[in-house]
């Protein structure tokens, strides 16, 4: 009987689309597209004289392209966030 159901989670495993490549493909995709954007914002700001408003933008795209092209680091913060306020594994 074991032996059964391993063979079914392995032949569905098989099965399961590979989105890691997916994912890989999208960020070689929106990535370039991603940093031309945040590049002509950035010299809009900086032409424009409007200094806190290009350190704000700066901020907020640096987090993007963190969470972007790491996204594990998602999983990281929340589980030391759960650490750090003491909640308990119930799993």
């Amino acid at each position: 009987m074991l032996q059964g159901v391993q063979a079914a989670v392995v032949l569905a495993a098989k099965d399961d689309p590979n989105t890691q490549q997916l994912a890989e493909w999208l960020r070689n995709i929106f990535g370039p597209l991603f940093l031309v954007i945040v590049g002509i914002v950035a010299l809009f700001f900086l032409f424009t004289r409007e200094i806190t408003r290009f350190v704000q933008f700066i901020v907020l795209s640096i987090v993007i392209a963190i969470v972007f092209y790491y996204p594990g680091i998602i999983t990281m913060v929340a589980g030391g966030i759960v650490r750090a306020l003491g909640v308990e594994d119930t799993g």
